[in-house]
Formats: C-alpha cells, structure tokens, sequence
C-alpha cells in the first residue's frame, strides 16, 4: 500500500475539457522524454493521445479525478464488468512524477472495486516508465504484444494508432 493519500473524486462536467488537457500534456511527456520531437508518434497536432480517444474512454467508463490535497494530480477512467476491469487512462502530472501518487490511485482503484478479480491495461511500447509502473510497482504482467503482425482482435480498424506504428503492450493483473 501507499503511504502517499489522494483521493479519487468523479469528474464533473466543468472538469471535462482540463481532464483531457491534462491527460495529453502527460502522454506527451513521455513521448518527448523517450523520443524528443521526432513526430511519427503523435497522433493530432502534436498529441500521443488524441481527444477522441480520451473522450471515447470517459464516455464509455467512469472517470475519476486524482487529487492530492486541494491538487488536481491526474486522472484515471475504468471500465468494470463483474470480476473484470479494464484501466483505460491513468495519468498523473508531470510537475509531480515519483512521489507515489500513480501507485496511490492504482491502491485506491482496486479498494474502490474489490469484486474485480482480473485488471486489464495497455500501454505503447516505448512507455518504458509506464511499462516499470504496471510491472513493478502495481503487479501486472505483460501478456500479449499488439503490432502490425498481430493486431489487437478487440479494436475496430479505425486507424488510430496509440502506439505509433511499433506496438502496445496488453497487461494483465490476477488478484487471488
């Protein structure tokens, strides 16, 4: 557990369009520690991820609003289905990255839904502090690689791409 408290609070409707800038000056982030400014990662206008997705992913799950204290420190969206869950987005500010609070809302998350028993995420290959963060910090394993040779069979053919071309990484949590 995290010694770090935060709380999750649902979005509200005021918070939406914030949530998604958030969320994207995030993803581009760690794009740009990973790659700096070489473009054939970005989805739109210089975005790893791009609104339709975000808003897709609120508009199909429950969104949540990480705070720690009075602060607006991230975000997350999940999707539950009986013992089944799937993390859409969790993003945490760049301004406060290792202090504990990605790990703080992944705690919260499952005390918030102790009936799922199977936590389901992806992740875009090159996301190598998201990649750490799921494996070695929440429990999750890697168990699938989506690519051009092996497409996610979940996803419509839409043409967006999160991974930039090279793949994500499909991660699974088993809780006993």
């Amino acid at each position: 557990m995290s010694d770090i408290i935060i709380s999750l609070v649902p979005l509200q409707q005021e918070d939406r369009e914030q949530f998604i800038l958030d969320n994207q000056e995030a993803f581009r982030y760690g794009a740009l520690e990973e790659f700096g400014r070489r473009d054939e990662h970005f989805e739109e206008d210089g975005e790893i991820i791009s609104r339709e997705t975000i808003e897709q992913s609120i508009n199909s799950g429950k969104a949540y609003r990480i705070m720690l204290g009075d602060v607006k420190a991230g975000g997350v969206v999940i999707r539950t289905d009986g013992d089944r869950g799937d993390l859409e987005l969790l993003f945490v500010s760049p301004h406060i990255h290792s202090r504990g609070v990605g790990y703080a809302a992944w705690c919260e998350i499952e005390k918030l839904h102790p009936e799922v028993r199977v936590w389901e995420t992806v992740t875009p290959y090159f996301e190598t502090r998201n990649i750490h963060f799921y494996v070695n910090k929440c429990g999750f394993h890697i168990v699938e690689f989506y690519n051009a040779h092996h497409p996610d069979p979940h996803e419509p053919d839409t043409g967006e791409d999160l991974s930039g071309g090279d793949g994500l990484f499909r991660f699974e949590k088993v809780i006993e």
